[in-house]
């Protein structure tokens, strides 16, 4: 074979490979608005970025008619790219070949680009679309799930993992996204172990696919992914938007932005929070008046949303939120709450973003079923994830910081390097009505009116207690603010702990109660 015949060989595979599953296939994956496992690359990626890798892998299964099948880019596509310059490793599930279903080959190649990311230190992206694992290969599907759960595993902490629901996820399959740091799910995609016809045979219960597994419930109900978009396009643009705001990995700093616009004094910020420790409020308010632009990426922005959680700048440089929100249950930590803010305070803290957190919390969540839930159990994660935490934590209490709670909000106590207070802030045991009825229950009973004296004695406590003052003079507090200095004063304090540098005892790992 000559030269020329060489190349148009190369050429003629190549372009057999780009087809997929060939035109009907890809029509089809069109025709329910979904785009191929390449378009969704080429809509990721910057323009021209992307190298692809094992283009022409091809499976060994020999049994059950696969020895004379054909499967052009083994059902996923694999390589890398950039995303605004820096590099990102990518997979994306081609479901118009064989349905991108799971064999042996087609997670090597999986395996092999997630072992590329974490030698070369960048994100890895997964675009799941997929009908699960190659049956005819049996145990060798398997086993390929298994080599990915097992990388996912290895690569936590050491470059960000992200994963993309854009179609069927089901089976064994579900464990890796739920193994990698962010799950961003469009609308028409789902995720289950177990789909409605199994639930069905086995239960008689009839449930419709989106209703067990689709984007809603798994942002809203069962905290298993944390975004979700109308469009594969939204999706796409907003993952970059994540990236971009993301170290490559363990060892670098998040990218900062060149930002050189004075430090100012927001009046604002002096009226958003009620005066009225019972009045309820939108902490997404604060936020918009803290990060630059009031550009704030949202985090599980649907579930247990009585904490808030997110990326964002201030003077170019990453930070993460953690906030109560007064606005649902009172901003009360619950055990779904400790879950969702200690999940993203470890993710934090194994990439180097420093951590500002908001406290407007009037305690954990009272109720049977918080209590036999195990709120003790989920509550202490976030107390495990502050105190094991070395990056730069700063404490703004914008307002109410009660019991346990205030502890569990990173209080000096558990590692906060820079704690603020806004004037009103009224930190204690327990709220001053509550706290009165204890301890001058006798004095209020006695009274020849109990409603006025009640009303005599919580206002003794608060005076006594409830401000920011006792706090500060202990040094709980550094420093009692201004609310319109608050900007200023976190940008401050980040500048200073910017070099900051923390050991801990040597040991394998932790125990935190999972």
């Amino acid at each position: 074979m000559g030269e020329t015949d060489v190349l148009a060989d190369l050429s003629a595979r190549r372009q057999k490979v780009l087809q997929g599953g060939g035109p009907k296939a890809i029509e089809k994956q069109h025709s329910q608005g979904k785009m191929t496992a390449r378009e969704r690359l080429e809509k990721l990626l910057d323009p021209g970025t992307f190298t692809e890798l094992d283009a022409f892998v091809e499976h060994r299964c020999h049994d059950f008619g696969m020895a004379d099948r054909e499967l052009p880019d083994e059902g996923v596509v694999t390589g890398y790219g950039n995303i605004d310059g820096r590099k990102v490793f990518v997979f994306a599930q081609d479901f118009t070949v064989m349905g991108g279903s799971l064999g042996e080959m087609h997670a090597k190649k999986i395996c092999k680009v997630m072992d590329l990311a974490v030698k070369v230190g960048a994100p890895l992206i997964g675009i799941n679309d997929s009908g699960g694992a190659r049956i005819q290969e049996g145990v060798d599907a398997l086993s390929g799930y298994g080599q990915i759960f097992y990388r996912n595993t290895i690569a936590s902490g050491v470059i960000p993992q992200i994963s993309v629901i854009m179609g069927p996820c089901a089976g064994g399959a579900v464990y890796s996204p739920a193994l990698t740091d962010f799950v961003f799910m469009v609308q028409g995609a789902n995720m289950f172990i177990t789909g409605p016809q199994v639930i069905k045979a086995v239960t008689g219960e009839e449930v419709s696919a989106e209703d067990l597994g689709g984007a809603a419930t798994h942002n809203r109900v069962s905290g298993v992914a944390h975004f979700m978009y109308d469009t594969e396009e939204q999706c796409l643009a907003a993952i970059r938007k994540l990236v971009s705001l993301l170290p490559s990995n363990n060892l670098s700093d998040p990218p900062a932005i060149d930002y050189n616009a004075p430090r100012i004094i927001d009046e604002a910020l002096r009226s958003v929070v009620p005066s009225e420790p019972n009045r309820a409020y939108d902490m997404h308010d604060v936020i918009a008046r803290i990060v630059d632009n009031a550009d704030f990426l949202e985090v599980h922005a649907h579930y247990a949303m009585n904490i808030i959680v997110g990326f964002g700048r201030i003077e170019g440089k990453t930070i993460g939120i953690i906030a109560n929100q007064p606005g649902v249950a009172a901003g009360c930590l619950d055990i779904n709450a400790s879950d969702k803010a200690a999940r993203f305070i470890r993710f934090c803290d194994a990439f180097n973003v420093p951590v500002l957190n908001l406290v407007d919390v009037p305690g954990f969540l009272p109720g049977v079923n918080q209590e036999t839930g195990g709120i003790i159990r989920h509550g202490a994660k976030m107390l495990y994830a502050y105190s094991e935490a070395t990056v730069p934590k700063v404490t703004v209490i914008v307002r109410k910081a009660y019991g346990g709670a205030y502890l569990a909000m990173c209080s000096r106590d558990l590692g906060a390097d820079t704690v603020f207070a806004w004037p009103n802030a009224e930190i204690a045991v327990m709220g001053p009505d509550g706290a009165a009825n204890i301890i001058f229950r006798k004095e209020i009973q006695e009274a020849s009116d109990p409603a006025a004296a009640r009303r005599e004695k919580i206002q003794e406590y608060r005076d006594k207690f409830a401000n920011p003052y006792v706090a500060a003079a202990r040094g709980f507090i550094d420093d009692v603010i201004d609310p319109a200095e608050t900007r200023a004063r976190i940008a401050e304090a980040l500048d200073m702990l910017a070099s900051k540098r923390e050991a801990r005892p040597a040991k394998k790992h932790g125990n935190i109660p999972v």
